[in-house]
């Protein structure tokens, strides 16, 4: 990682943080069902990067919560990445076999359990994060099941998915893929900012409306990025296959833009983000270490 050393303290407390509480969490294996509890816990723990907790935890420490206050809504926002992730590798989608650094959940177990268990992950997000009875206030509780769900339906991941295995390369536009990523990707970036805020206890509008700002600029950033590493870096590096949107004859940034052009793009809006902090009575000074950080990752 390229990120500040301050950020890499942080992001490895929080990384262990949110490792414990989903081991917590997770199903453990169960005779009458082994396969399904072993595949919900073969995805989500001891892989990824975690940056989208780390965006709950880093957006809930500039208002000056205590890290305890985020666990919740950092394991909700993890467990639905790990849906999202399992469903997007399947046959039926972008039919990837390996990701982070191993095989795909539909390799390792079968696609009907692969299947099973990103809905199992799915439904486990929101029973976590509406189980916490004096955590949070009812009010901020049920908005925060909202956003979650926001992100992850029709106008979220779910509707990206379906506009993404509806377009060709011979129809890519740079207007088609922004409006794609914002919600296959983007969405969930905002989400688990906007839960960060909630779960700190903020209802300052104007602070939601930068920070939600900040939180679109940096998903286009990261999957710029995302898109130019999949076209430039091997799969031992990016723990992933690399080209499966080429394969499948997908746009993305780096066919349209080119790498030099994708990178500027990137950078670009990682600028809006830090420009959505500024002026802000909070200490931004980790989530703009974490927008830095999305334009310097190698993988």
């Amino acid at each position: 990682m390229a990120e500040s050393a301050g950020l890499a303290e942080s992001w490895s407390h929080w990384l262990k943080r949110v490792d414990h509480c989903l081991e917590n969490f997770l199903p453990k294996k169960l005779s009458d069902q082994a396969a399904l509890p072993e595949a919900m816990r073969y995805v989500t723990l001891g892989s990824g990067k975690r940056f989208r907790a780390a965006l709950v935890y880093a957006t809930g420490h500039s208002l000056g919560a205590p890290t305890g206050q985020m666990d919740i809504a950092a394991c909700s926002v993890e467990l639905i990445h790990a849906f999202s992730l399992i469903h997007d590798d399947l046959p039926a989608m972008d039919d990837d076999d390996f990701r982070r650094g191993k095989a795909s959940c539909h390799v390792a177990f079968g696609e009907a359990t692969a299947i099973l268990a990103g809905d199992a992950l799915q439904s486990l997000a929101f029973e976590i994060l509406a189980d916490q009875q004096g955590m949070y206030t009812p009010e901020k509780q049920l908005l925060m099941v909202k956003i979650l769900a926001q992100a992850t339906g029709a106008i979220g991941m779910a509707g990206g998915q379906a506009l993404d295995l509806s377009i060709t390369g011979s129809e890519s536009s740079l207007e088609t893929v922004e409006k794609m990523h914002k919600m296959k990707t983007g969405a969930l970036i905002v989400a688990a900012v906007n839960l960060g805020v909630l779960a700190a206890g903020s209802t300052d509008a104007r602070l939601l409306a930068s920070l939600e700002c900040y939180g679109k600029s940096l998903g286009l950033a990261f999957q710029i990025t995302d898109d130019i590493l999949d076209g430039t870096t091997d799969a031992l590096t990016l723990g992933k296959m690399r080209d499966s949107d080429k394969r499948n004859h997908k746009p993305t940034y780096l066919t349209i833009l080119g790498e030099k052009q994708g990178k500027a793009l990137a950078r670009h809006h990682v600028g809006l983000a830090k420009q959505a902090l500024k002026d802000l009575y909070i200490d931004t000074t980790t989530l703009e270490a974490l927008a830095d950080f999305v334009t310097n990752r190698q993988h």
